[in-house]
């Protein structure tokens, strides 16, 4: 099923992914009442990371923005994996982005941009949200960012 959320996508240029599976042991999304939590998401494209490492070092600030941008619709196709419908966000609450950073790297809140300007244009008011931009030594596999989302849905 999609809708209005999908049919955005589409006038974007993007389409919703596979959900990516899981590492380990947990599930991609979980929903907990009007709630869905997202996995941290890689940004992961067809089963691989395009590009890993640390960002400020082998990954620039403007790859890592746009692999942000990956992981959160990786991040939106796990919400749909329990929703069934992107059309039911009321809107994305918060957004806890990680970036695997250079010792000297402090540009986190620009990588996150990524996903947040994807969030925004794809949902409109309903993508505006709270987040944290977190510089880490390491991600799974290299990764240079994981994004993870909290979302509430609307009742139908």
């Amino acid at each position: 099923m999609s809708g209005a959320v999908e049919a955005r996508l589409a006038e974007l240029g993007l389409s919703l992914p596979d959900v990516v599976p899981p590492l380990a042991a947990y599930q991609p999304a979980v929903q907990s009442g009007v709630y869905v939590y997202t996995a941290g998401q890689l940004p992961m494209v067809d089963g691989k990371l395009p590009v890993t490492g640390k960002v400020g070092g082998e990954v620039t600030a403007e790859e890592a923005k746009e692999l942000a941008r990956v992981c959160a619709l990786n991040a939106l196709a796990a919400v749909k994996s329990v929703a069934g419908d992107l059309d039911r966000i009321a809107r994305v609450v918060k957004v806890v982005g990680f970036v695997a950073s250079a010792a000297d790297f402090t540009g986190q809140p620009g990588v996150l941009n990524g996903a947040s300007e994807l969030l925004g244009a794809v949902l409109g008011d309903k993508g505006v949200h709270a987040r944290s931009a977190v510089g880490v030594a390491v991600l799974p596999l290299d990764a240079p960012v994981e994004v993870e989302l909290q979302v509430e849905l609307t009742g139908a």
